[in-house]
This record gives C-alpha cells, sequence and structure tokens, in this order.
C-alpha cells in the first residue's frame, strides 16, 4: 500500500512540473500599427510567441473587444520551444486604433491562462488632390 501511495505522490508531482508558458515578441504584448491609410496597409498584424514551458500550449479562444478586429488562433497545440502565431485584421475604419485582443490558454505564467494582446495605431484618409486645382505660389517669385 505503501508503494502505491508512493509511486502515486511522485507521479502527481512530475505531472505537476510540466506546465505550458508563453511568450510574446511584441513589447508589451502591443502591436503599434503606427500612422496608416486604409489604401495602402491591409490591416493584418501577426503577434509571433514560443512555448517557453515544458508541455504542449493550447490555445483554446481568441476574441476581440469589437468585430473591426478578427484574430485567428492556431489550430494545434504548440509544443514546447515552439513558436506560433496570431493573426490579427483591423478593417482600418479612419480615426484611433485601440483595440484588445483576449487570449485563452493553458499557459501556467498567467493568471487563468488569459492575455490581453493589444492593437494601437491611426487610420487617416489620405488628402485628395485635386489635379485642376492651382498650385498655390509663394510671394518671392
Amino acid at each position: 500500500m505503501k508503494k502505491i501511495i508512493l509511486f502515486a505522490a511522485i507521479m502527481m508531482s512530475v505531472v505537476g512540473f510540466s506546465q505550458a508558458k508563453i511568450e510574446f515578441k511584441a513589447k508589451d504584448n502591443t502591436i503599434d500599427y503606427g500612422t496608416v491609410s486604409k489604401e495602402s496597409d491591409s490591416g493584418v498584424r501577426t503577434f509571433e510567441f514560443t512555448n517557453t514551458g515544458d508541455a504542449p500550449l493550447t490555445i483554446t479562444n481568441v476574441q476581440s473587444t469589437c468585430g473591426c478586429t478578427v484574430p485567428t488562433k492556431p489550430t494545434e497545440p504548440i509544443m514546447p520551444g515552439k513558436t506560433g502565431k496570431i493573426d490579427v485584421k483591423y478593417n482600418m475604419n479612419p480615426g484611433p486604433i485601440r483595440k484588445t485582443i483576449t487570449v485563452e490558454s493553458n499557459a501556467a505564467n498567467y493568471e487563468g491562462g488569459r492575455i490581453a494582446l493589444k492593437i494601437k495605431g491611426e487610420v487617416i484618409v489620405p488628402k485628395e488632390v485635386n489635379p485642376l486645382e492651382k498650385k498655390k505660389t509663394s510671394p518671392m517669385q
């Protein structure tokens, strides 16, 4: 009986130490779009991460704070030491970008496995140039 209890205790301690951990490459888990225009930018950005733990990392859910930002998650577990990515597509509506994407996983280094990713920046509308409009000349000419 003592052998069974000892074996169970050893197995529980071994299992207890195997953990998935996630580390994102983006500083502060944030991607800055900067100042962009809808005409020249697709709105797609990628959050890259590494499983720094010693167990497979499973991303169970990825969701955005609004419908203007669509994230996609990996479909397979990320093995220890391997990298993965979460793509985010913003719809590029003109104005400031301030969105949060919540990632749910089995990562032990975040409380409840929930990680907040952020995107920020500003989408501008390029000024239209009218070819028929006269250019202003300086009084020095």
